[in-house]
């Protein structure tokens, strides 16, 4: 499988690596989605506007997730491509470690604290009763999601993408089931939802471990990895910072929007972003689960040295994840009404959700180039230039324009500051790139 890496067909390598990450991660995205559908649906508008103040806490769990599972596994491709397979087993063990330790962490703190967090993060007495019934449970069992997450990863990085994928997917299939089963049939409302999504999430981490239990994988459990090592620790969290910055600044505009939409447009102003985002989300996940698909691919091959191998790897990606947020920008313009309609029936809510959308998404096809570009960058180990490229976007352009903005065009203004940030940010990721190829092509 490692020569695989380093000699096979480039088309062929990310075909064989991306498609499963890329249905894996949409998989795992939509844990969140078919719960935003069922409750949005079945409960009410009020039910998805405190759905919708999750958001910053989901990201912030998923943020050590990736912190985690994305800096062990562009850790490990690169100590396979340079054989070092002792080494790569040592980070899956202190990955695990980590992974447990965060939680405890996490999870004590967002439990103790969440009634002052919900009300920071913009919440009222129509939706901090939902969000809180949600989020209990969720937090609690949130080891499992990001067990899947990391562990997932790692199977990805040591060529078996179609493991990976159906780890996801086992979790998405039954996370459907389980809403059904929970919100349709026992009527338990949203905590119906949350039940579904952890006992979803056990299953499949259930199956995802016992992998690391077969000897003759490269990847094992093993008595002489199992020791914890400062090494490890700072190799993991090194590379997965970028990610992780990612995540938090997510967080962080998701906490001033959901404010600023509050004091614009209310409650179902937050409900109309929980949708829109859901609906981006599901775009820019597919390009996440490409980038995660060509990680193994340009860790190996840049530790390896085959920089032409790493520099065809990239344009091939950047090309096809053009297309894909092309194809959901086209999705938002023109059906937005249609798009809203899935989430929820109340008329309200539809007509600020279609009118977000349009907004929001308006340079939405840039934005593959600057996903794809800051992952490249994560892969082959420059850690610093992706937390660059993470945070250009999100902290220090989008943030002050959701500050500027919506003082001198209402409502709009919060929409619009997204796509503003976007256009910039994309050309810093140009030049970034530009440099860093040109720099590149006199070391081949």
């Amino acid at each position: 499988m490692h020569t695989d890496l380093k000699d096979k067909q480039i088309p062929k390598l990310i075909w064989y690596y991306s498609l499963p990450a890329i249905i894996g991660t949409l998989a795992n995205t939509l844990y969140n989605v078919i719960d935003r559908i069922f409750i949005g649906q079945e409960i009410g508008a009020y039910a998805i506007s405190g759905l919708a103040l999750t958001f910053p806490i989901m990201n912030i769990l998923g943020a050590f997730g990736m912190l985690i599972g994305q800096g062990a596994a562009t850790r490990i491709s690169i100590l396979l491509g340079k054989k070092e397979e002792d080494k790569a087993n040592i980070i899956v063990f202190n990955a695990l470690i980590l992974s447990f330790v965060f939680y405890v962490i996490i999870s004590i703190l967002s439990l103790y604290f969440l009634d002052k967090i919900l009300i920071s993060f913009g919440g009222t007495e129509n939706t901090i009763p939902y969000a809180k019934s949600y989020l209990t449970i969720i937090i609690i069992g949130h080891i499992f999601t990001s067990l899947n997450f990391c562990l997932s990863n790692i199977i990805r990085s040591s060529g078996h993408p179609r493991i990976a994928m159906f780890t996801l997917l086992l979790g998405a299939i039954l996370n459907v089931f389980f809403d059904f089963i929970f919100i349709i049939i026992f009527k338990t409302g949203i905590k119906g939802a949350a039940y579904a999504t952890t006992l979803s999430a056990f299953i499949s981490c259930v199956w995802v471990t016992h992998y690391f239990f077969r000897k003759n994988n490269t990847l094992h459990f093993g008595k002489k990895y199992f020791h914890i090592s400062r090494e490890a620790f700072i190799a993991i969290i090194s590379i997965g910072l970028s990610p992780f910055l990612l995540q938090i600044c997510s967080s962080i505009v998701n906490i001033i929007m959901n404010n600023t939409l509050l004091k614009y447009g209310g409650d179902l102003a937050i409900g109309a972003f929980g949708i829109t985002i859901s609906y981006t989300t599901i775009v820019t996940m597919a390009i996440i689960g490409l980038s995660q698909g060509i990680q193994p691919i340009l860790g190996y091959n840049f530790g390896a040295r085959q920089y032409d191998r790493v520099k065809k790897t990239l344009y091939i990606c950047i090309i096809f994840a053009t297309i894909i947020t092309t194809i959901g920008w086209i999705f938002g313009m023109t059906i937005p009404q249609q798009i809203a309609m899935i989430f929820t029936n109340d008329s309200k809510l539809i007509a600020i959700t279609s009118h977000s959308i349009k907004l929001y998404t308006l340079l939405l096809f840039l934005v593959g180039f600057h996903i794809i570009t800051t992952n490249y960058f994560q892969s082959i180990g420059k850690a610093w230039i992706s937390i660059l490229l993470s945070t250009s976007r999100q902290i220090l352009l989008l943030i002050p324009f959701v500050y500027i903005l919506p003082p001198i065009f209402g409502l709009d203004g919060a929409w619009l500051a997204q796509p503003i940030a976007t256009g910039i940010s994309f050309i810093i990721a140009a030049l970034s790139l530009s440099f860093h190829l040109f720099k590149l092509k006199k070391n081949i």
